[in-house]
């Protein structure tokens, strides 16, 4: 498949391990979100209209399913995976599995009032995404959610704006 979404932990710089949310409702946080801004990723390049659909599993994982538009081949890709939660997180810590054997952290770092928006990535600080219920967000508080991960340790010149025009 030509799109994967895969959060593996890698060396980015980064000096400190930044904080998590104190606790995720993962009822709450289910549902689908819309990538509004993200970290160069191999796996995302020339991507628009990207979304992740999480949904909780009868085991007690949860489900994945990342899609998203590639305009040069006029077509959607999609990637289902499984997220597992980190024992003792308040599930604020998960590990997305794409490709078995192979799990990648997937922190939440904000999350909005009424889950509207979300900041999740790798505490390595390689991956990052801004998400967001709908597909755009205040220009305001855009800038406000930069601020703050600026201030958890990520170079927020990096990240790229997803396009989620004529999806």
């Amino acid at each position: 498949m030509a799109f994967t979404f895969s959060l593996f932990s890698g060396c980015s710089g980064q000096k400190t391990v930044p904080q998590t949310v104190d606790s995720v409702d993962l009822e709450r946080y289910s549902g689908k979100w819309y990538d509004i801004a993200h970290l160069p990723a191999r796996f995302l390049t020339g991507c628009t209209c990207i979304t992740a659909e999480y949904s909780r599993n009868k085991d007690n994982t949860i489900k994945v399913i990342n899609r998203c538009y590639k305009p040069e081949k006029n077509k959607y890709s999609n990637i289902t995976g499984k997220a597992f939660i980190v024992k003792n997180s308040n599930n604020t810590k998960l590990k997305v599995q794409f490709f078995w054997p192979f799990r990648g952290d997937y922190w939440i770092f904000e999350l909005g009032d009424n889950y509207k928006y979300a900041v999740v990535g790798s505490p390595s600080g390689k991956y990052l995404w801004i998400l967001s219920r709908t597909p755009s967000l205040p220009e305001n508080l855009y800038n406000e959610l930069l601020e703050k991960i600026e201030s958890k340790g990520f170079d927020v010149e990096k990240l790229v704006r997803v396009d989620h025009e004529n999806c």
